[in-house]
């Protein structure tokens, strides 16, 4: 059985289908889905959609929502992470972390966004989801003062900061880009890693694995990009099991043990 450790199935893209996308998942063997907030506006919407359709989810402030986060949103987060602490289902703190690519934010705003809710998952007692964009170092900085575990979310670091991640606690998340023969960094880390500090995710719409991606001059022309969904986990993983060379199924067993390990409460939730 496969786990889909970041899963956005409350974006507009699954608006008119969500049940579908779901379903579809599952007839793959995705048994279980973590679905990540990104704002206070989406908190009740990933709780209500992972009670419906037996996952779980986490609740954070993503870096590229914290302009327009208000500095009580902080507050609210505290306190929704109260009012739901003895809600199986809630996994985790996030999404959240640092996002230094994308031009034009307050990168102190987003630091002080990411500090505080270290605070709050140390707190509660709860890992962590990190979204990782250019800002490994920087994440890594404030994990060592504030220790907390979980997963580096679609991780694309050196083999150093890699190292740093897993001697924290942390798995690594990999997903779509590591079907991409030119992701050369990334594929190297996905084989040569020890295989405990691997978990699988498809950050669904996002990331689309190689055999759903348009290239820019295909969408020129009018083709749609296509849609990510968990779904394509399990033919991602079973790329990521070519590449080191183990049979898929094996895989799925060990990915599903390690998120578990990152995510305690998922036990509790899987099928026997």
């Amino acid at each position: 059985m496969w786990i889909d450790t970041h899963c956005h199935l409350d974006a507009a893209e699954f608006a008119a289908d969500t049940a579908l996308v779901r379903q579809r998942a599952a007839q793959a063997g995705v048994v279980h889905c973590v679905l990540p907030a990104v704002a206070v506006s989406n908190f009740d919407t990933v709780r209500e959609l992972a009670h419906r359709h037996g996952d779980s989810y986490a609740l954070g402030i993503h870096p590229l929502c914290t302009p327009d986060a208000l500095d009580g949103d902080l507050a609210l987060l505290d306190s929704a992470l109260a009012r739901h602490r003895s809600d199986p289902r809630l996994v985790a703190v996030g999404e959240i972390g640092l996002d230094l690519f994308v031009p034009g934010l307050d990168a102190a705003r987003q630091e002080h966004f990411y500090r505080e809710q270290l605070l709050l998952a140390q707190r509660h007692g709860l890992p962590v989801l990190l979204h990782v964009r250019r800002s490994a170092d920087l994440l890594l900085k404030h994990l060592r003062r504030i220790p907390v575990t979980g997963i580096a979310h679609a991780f694309n670091g050196s083999d150093q900061q890699a190292a740093a991640f897993v001697d924290l606690g942390f798995k690594l998340g990999f997903g779509g880009t590591v079907t991409y023969e030119r992701s050369l960094q990334i594929r190297r880390l996905a084989r040569t890693l020890p295989l405990d500090a691997l978990v699988l995710e498809t950050d669904s719409p996002d990331i689309p694995p190689h055999w759903l991606y348009k290239t820019a001059q295909e969408r020129a022309a009018g083709a749609a990009q296509g849609r990510n969904e968990p779904g394509e986990l399990p033919a991602i993983g079973a790329e990521l099991a070519a590449l080191r060379g183990m049979a898929a199924g094996d895989l799925a067993a060990a990915t599903t043990a390690n998120a578990c390990t990152a995510l305690p409460r998922l036990r509790a939730l899987l099928p026997p």
